[in-house]
């Protein structure tokens, strides 16, 4: 299994209380090049932070370098359109990043970066893919999309209490700035990316219209983003079966509705939870509590695991052993409680 992580960014991340991908919001403008990063080398090379949110929950590519420490899968990057410079090695599909989606055509290249995407897509010999993201705000501008394709407008957040209702105003206004109603742009996937999106949901859906025509089997790595991407490769008329590999945490959280979402777009659903609730650290506590819950492919990489035969515990102390070398405290000491 090769597996895809697309980074990007979008104004629409700095809209206050949107996202907790970041400590701060300058900050956060280095979390998708970051993120990358630590998939790719197991720690920021160029970035100049360790992504975390506000109140110090560290990003789920800890949980993604920790899968491909253990499984050794191999990892591409992506930029479809980083605010900032990455030290990954990544393949260009995009060199914009999203303009605030409550204006007029945000992803004005849209288009552009659908179709490099869909020809890296199509140029990869894989039989299996697993693709994930990495962009703060990237919930929101999802709602967005599912409300133009007129999907159902379920998403999550990496905050602990999904700020839905300023979710819901924001998608309005962007309805409004781009002349669109609910659903009005159900047959036209490139336009509600254009008009309602941000880089990454742009290239994720090129790369899975890409890949499936050339019969390679796609896994969507994440939550709510990754599904919405489902709901953009179904609008633009991929038939081909899909998975959605998300975590527990995702399931939980009943704001995002992540079952009826993947059964209105017939996507296979696979979860998988991580068992963090056995150990008791900083690296996991937050995920515990309802922050981050899914990005940067943890859900698929947690699959990958499983499908291995790898358990879970082998999992969350690597998780462990990834953030210490990150953050280091000298505190590695975990507390497992019995299963």
């Amino acid at each position: 299994m090769r597996a895809v992580v697309i980074g990007a960014g979008t104004e629409t991340a700095r809209i206050d209380g949107i996202s907790a991908a970041g400590a701060d919001p300058e900050a956060m403008v280095h979390t998708p090049g970051a993120d990358l990063e630590i998939v790719a080398y197991g720690a920021p090379v160029l970035s100049p932070v360790v992504p975390v949110s506000p109140s110090g929950c560290p990003t789920p590519a800890l949980v993604t370098r920790a899968a491909r420490e253990l499984l050794g899968f191999e990892v591409l990057s992506v930029d479809a359109g980083l605010v900032r410079p990455t030290g990954a090695p990544t393949v260009t599909v995009g060199e914009e990043a999203g303009k605030d989606v409550r204006k007029a055509c945000p992803v004005s290249n849209g288009r552009d970066v659908f179709e490099a995407a869909r020809r890296f897509g199509r140029a990869l010999p894989d039989d299996e893919l697993m693709t994930g993201e990495t962009i703060p705000g990237g919930t929101t501008t999802a709602m967005a999309v599912l409300s133009a394709l007129g999907e159902r407008t379920t998403v999550s957040s990496s905050l602990q209490k999904n700020p839905l209702s300023l979710k819901q105003r924001v998608v309005e206004e962007a309805l409004a700035a781009s002349d669109l109603s609910e659903g009005g742009a159900a047959d036209e996937p490139i336009e509600a990316l254009r008009c309602m999106g941000d880089p990454m949901l742009a290239a994720a859906v090129g790369f899975v219209r890409g890949a499936s025509e050339t019969g390679t089997d796609v896994t969507l790595a994440g939550g709510t983003q990754m599904a919405a991407v489902g709901a953009l490769a179904r609008h633009a008329g991929v038939e081909a079966s899909l998975t959605l590999a998300t975590t527990s945490f995702v399931v939980r959280d009943d704001s995002a509705d992540i079952d009826g979402l993947a059964a209105d777009l017939d996507i296979d659903l696979v979860v998988t939870d991580p068992g963090f609730e056995e150990l008791d650290h900083p690296a996991t506590n937050a995920y515990i509590a309802g922050e981050a819950k899914e990005g940067v492919g943890m859900g698929g990489a947690l699959a990958l695991c499983k499908r291995a035969g790898v358990p879970m515990a082998e999992v969350s102390d690597r998780v462990v052993t990834v953030y210490e070398r990150l953050v280091g405290n000298g505190q590695a000491d975990v507390n497992r409680t019995e299963p």
